[in-house]
């Protein structure tokens, strides 16, 4: 099974919601623009929906960036790589990249969503459960995992196809 049926639903799926969310952080900061220097009254709400949608773009763009292979990197040893070194450095870097999601984002992520959701903090000025807003870590991690984890199969199983094409 090619590695685009995989992928293809869940980029479509993070490429729409960020784009909601992004609007939202848009409408949101102009509304607050607006509301502090021409109505003289800033709204509380808006700075902190534009503060977490901020926060939930930013990590679902990071998993997104990991499913396009686009993600930060130097490739300053990987450059001039071919054939079986290439693959077997993808390999390597997306290893990498699913160990740092499932310890960091995944573990880390579902820890500290323990903790908020055990004290019952919630946002100052919407009082919305803060678990909501962090349970995108462990998300952003479990897409990350499943990216690099796809990259990392379609490497071994399909030797030769991406390595030549870069």
């Amino acid at each position: 099974m090619p590695i685009e049926k995989l992928k293809k639903p869940i980029d479509w799926f993070i490429a729409t919601f960020s784009v909601v969310m992004m609007v939202i952080l848009v409408i949101c900061v102009v509304w607050q623009v607006f509301s502090r220097f021409v109505l003289n009254s800033p709204s509380t709400m808006t700075d902190e929906i534009a503060r977490f949608s901020m926060i939930w773009v930013g990590l679902l763009g990071a998993a997104y960036t990991v499913g396009l292979q686009k993600h930060l990197s130097i490739d300053l040893f990987t450059l001039n790589l071919t054939g079986i070194k290439r693959r077997i450095s993808n390999i390597i870097i997306n290893l990498c990249i699913c160990g740092f999601s499932a310890g960091v984002m995944i573990w880390g992520g579902y820890t500290l969503l323990a903790k908020v959701y055990e004290s019952g903090q919630v946002s100052p000025a919407m009082q919305v459960p803060m678990a909501y807003i962090y349970i995108v870590l462990p998300i952003s991690g479990i897409i990350m995992v499943y990216y690099s984890l796809l990259f990392i199969i379609d490497a071994i199983v399909n030797p030769g196809t991406e390595e030549e094409s870069k």
